[in-house]
């Protein structure tokens, strides 16, 4: 089963988010301050963490950007601030969805399961060569000249559900149901902040995309550029 890393200093809800989980399976480890976060994380190797952005001492976002330069695991943000501002800044930092306080139980564990998702090819699909940079859909990671594209999770799902459909134009709300989750629609700047990151991994131009095209309005497109030498 999962291990799921909680960081929330407020220690009533942190026990409460500790029972939940493990009373459905889940393996946790209890943080209170966003130190703590980082010696669990380096030590445990979770497969998600939950974090409040309100931290004492370390911030929040601080742990996220921590976290960044080293792994891509899936981060979860749960937090009383719920303007867009804070919102945009936690995902900009890294963050894969984020939970407003207060919150139901329910939903969050919803949240968490999609970001635990991955998905399973039902059979060994080809790569996706461009001219600058080759899309392994089965090893699920992307290859440049200089080595592996340091793609997070949910930059990954957003990168495969467009190579799958190369040359199409996928809608928003399909994109935002496809990798957050049924209950997603709306979340335009989730879609912006992301595929912004994916241009500047993966793009030679990232102001002018070659590969990943927006349609104002309507969604986001993959062209394949193939390599002229291969």
């Amino acid at each position: 089963m999962s291990r799921i890393l909680c960081v929330e200093d407020e220690p009533h809800l942190l026990r409460t988010l500790g029972a939940n989980l493990r009373a459905r399976g889940y393996d946790v480890d209890l943080a209170p301050s966003g130190e703590r976060a980082l010696e669990l994380a380096a030590a445990a190797k979770p497969d998600l963490v939950v974090l409040d952005l309100g931290l004492p001492g370390i911030s929040g976002l601080e742990v996220i950007r921590s976290l960044r330069h080293w792994t891509s695991v899936p981060i979860v943000v749960l937090s009383a601030r719920d303007s867009e501002f804070d919102k945009i800044g936690a995902l900009d930092a890294g963050a894969d969805d984020y939970v407003s306080k207060p919150f139901g139980m329910g939903e969050l564990m919803a949240r968490l399961r999609a970001a635990l998702r991955r998905p399973v090819p039902t059979e060994e699909p080809p790569a996706v060569v461009t001219a600058d940079f080759t899309v392994d859909l089965a090893a699920q990671r992307v290859i440049t000249p200089a080595g592996d594209a340091r793609l997070t999770p949910t930059e990954w799902h957003l990168v495969e559900v467009l190579v799958r459909r190369a040359g199409r134009l996928v809608s928003s709300r399909e994109l935002l149901q496809a990798v957050w989750g049924p209950q997603y629609g709306d979340e335009t700047n989730y879609l912006r902040v992301h595929m912004a990151h994916i241009r500047r991994k993966l793009e030679p131009e990232p102001s002018r995309p070659r590969y990943f095209h927006t349609e104002p309005g309507m969604g986001y497109r993959f062209e394949p550029v193939e390599d002229e030498h291969r």
